[in-house]
């Protein structure tokens, strides 16, 4: 992973560890419910948006050399590994 992509990674996870805490701190302050679930929601969009640029980077540069390998074993595991992530992330997003 280059360094860009790991600082636009760091900093997002810092952003949505900052937002989780906020959430803790309101569900012990006994917030409303309803400012509790938008703060969730606001974590899980961050999340997601580091699960995007993640992939991105695996498909970018990981799958990308596997699919240029000669290894026709090598190709195989990878397409088989990354049809098992689109799967996992699918059913976390309930679709």
């Amino acid at each position: 992973m280059d360094a860009s992509t790991k600082s636009k990674l760091m900093a997002r996870l810092k952003r949505a560890e900052g937002q989780l805490a906020g959430i803790r701190r309101m569900v012990e302050a006994d917030a409303y419910c309803v400012d509790i679930l938008t703060q969730i929601s606001a974590v899980n969009g961050a999340m997601d948006r580091v699960g995007q640029i993640l992939l991105s980077n695996h498909i970018e540069h990981c799958v990308t050399d596997a699919l240029r390998s000669d290894d026709d074993e090598r190709r195989s595991e990878t397409i088989e590994e990354l049809m098992d992530v689109f799967a996992r992330y699918q059913r976390t997003r309930g679709s």
